[in-house]
């Protein structure tokens, strides 16, 4: 690393200090700082003085922005904006269902709104274990996006073969199958524009000094059904009806999800796999309910991408206290574990020898308080957390929209600041 900083450039240099930072808090040695982390959905829109609207369909605007905010805070690490937010055009390509966004279902200025539905019936258990490309096909993503549909007039090919492999190829001259690649063709496009756009703007910042914070994102496997297929009620219904059929999908599903984010994470420039955990909190489960659906799965995902060179860093959203003597079973130095509600002082005496930890000042103090609360809260976590490494600073859930720039300003200021 010395010989590194001795001939890089300021940029190269300032690449080089940040990711030793991150890589020994991971690794649990006690950095130069407490790293801290960029992570946000609309408030760059807020902090740039545009809708979250144009930050949504105006791709250059959102790099422009994203881009003055990152030279004011100088995070050590950064999830990239524009595939969290600068979707808008490729979702009204696609035509997608799952989610309103702003100017498309919601106001200009609200967030995300995700609909909970079920894409896939509790009788179709079987159909996804016998095929889970053909369920894909056939019936869930004509269920999710406009472009898709068509795509159930495909023939079954696991039962194609010799001269039934040719004559079935009419079914792609069928109009709904012609319409869906026309469509998916333009979806394709836009989301080409996107990536590249994404891509300009991630090696922008590498020349500047700022590393991404991942480069994959990934489910959990029960969050993949619970989430996008069964929806709130059908996934609880299922925990008790259903148990059987719902742990055979979520370890067929473990498979695939694996796979993908491996070859996705391995593209990039960041080994950091984001797994953003929805219903693994205290109040959704019990115990040992999470002991049985939620871990094993969880578990496996996160030993695979290690033994892949990777690094997991699940965000355990609301409240995971009970939770914590059970996820402590994995290999020390190898993942990230972003808390949002759990104290963090406790979640440091059960995990601190195993996992670093991220986190968490509170939403509601970023959104309602004043830079000196900031400063505080966030002073607290450094000389508490950050002793003996393990700590990188952040808000529970990211940046919140309605976050007072001041406010942000303050959480970053503060860890250049406090020293463990």
């Amino acid at each position: 690393m010395d010989e590194i900083l001795k001939t890089a450039s300021d940029g190269e240099t300032a690449y080089a200090q940040r990711m030793k930072r991150i890589m020994d808090a991971v690794e649990l040695r006690q950095p130069d700082r407490v790293p801290v982390a960029f992570f946000n959905m609309f408030w760059l829109a807020r902090y740039g003085g545009i809708s979250y609207r144009e930050a949504m369909y105006d791709y250059d605007r959102l790099s422009e922005i994203a881009r003055r905010a990152f030279l004011e805070l100088q995070p050590d690490m950064y999830a990239h904006p524009h595939l969290l937010t600068a979707v808008g055009p490729v979702m009204e390509k696609m035509g997608y269902r799952q989610l309103q966004w702003p100017g498309h279902g919601a106001a200009e200025n609200v967030s995300y709104q995700y609909i909970d539905r079920e894409y896939m019936k509790a009788d179709e258990y079987d159909e996804y274990l016998l095929d889970p490309t053909g369920f894909y096909l056939h019936t869930y993503l004509p269920r999710v996006g406009d472009a898709f549909q068509g795509l159930e007039k495909l023939p079954m090919f696991p039962g194609l073969y010799y001269m039934r492999l040719v004559i079935a190829s009419r079914q792609f001259a069928s109009p709904g199958v012609q319409r869906a690649l026309a469509a998916l063709k333009e979806t394709g496009d836009e989301a080409m524009r996107l990536v590249d756009h994404a891509n300009r703007f991630a090696a922008d910042m590498a020349e500047l000094g700022f590393p991404l914070s991942n480069g994959a994102t990934a489910p959990a496997p029960f969050d993949f059904f619970a989430d996008y297929f069964r929806g709130s009620k059908g996934i609880m219904l299922d925990m008790y009806r259903r148990k059987d059929k719902l742990l055979a999908a979520i370890e067929r599903a473990a498979i695939f999800i694996t796979r993908q984010t491996i070859a996705t994470c391995k593209a990039s420039t960041s080994n950091i796999v984001f797994i953003p955990l929805h219903w693994a909190f205290d109040g959704f489960m019990s115990l040992e309910q999470f002991k049985l659906f939620f871990w094993p799965s969880m578990r496996k995902l996160m030993l695979d991408l290690i033994d892949a060179g990777l690094i997991p860093m699940p965000l355990w959203e609301g409240d995971c206290t009970s939770r914590l003597e059970t996820i402590a079973d994995i290999p020390r130095g190898k993942a990230i574990y972003w808390i949002e509600r759990a104290d963090l002082i406790r979640a440091k005496a059960v995990l601190g020898d195993v996992v670093c930890l991220r986190g968490n000042v509170p939403a509601s103090m970023l959104t309602t308080g004043t830079p000196q609360e900031i400063d505080a809260f966030s002073r607290r976590l450094i000389e508490k957390v950050g002793k003996g490494g393990g700590l990188i600073l952040d808000c529970g859930i990211g940046i919140p929209d309605e976050s007072k720039p001041e406010n942000v300003k303050a959480m970053f200021e503060a860890a250049r600041k406090y020293q463990p």
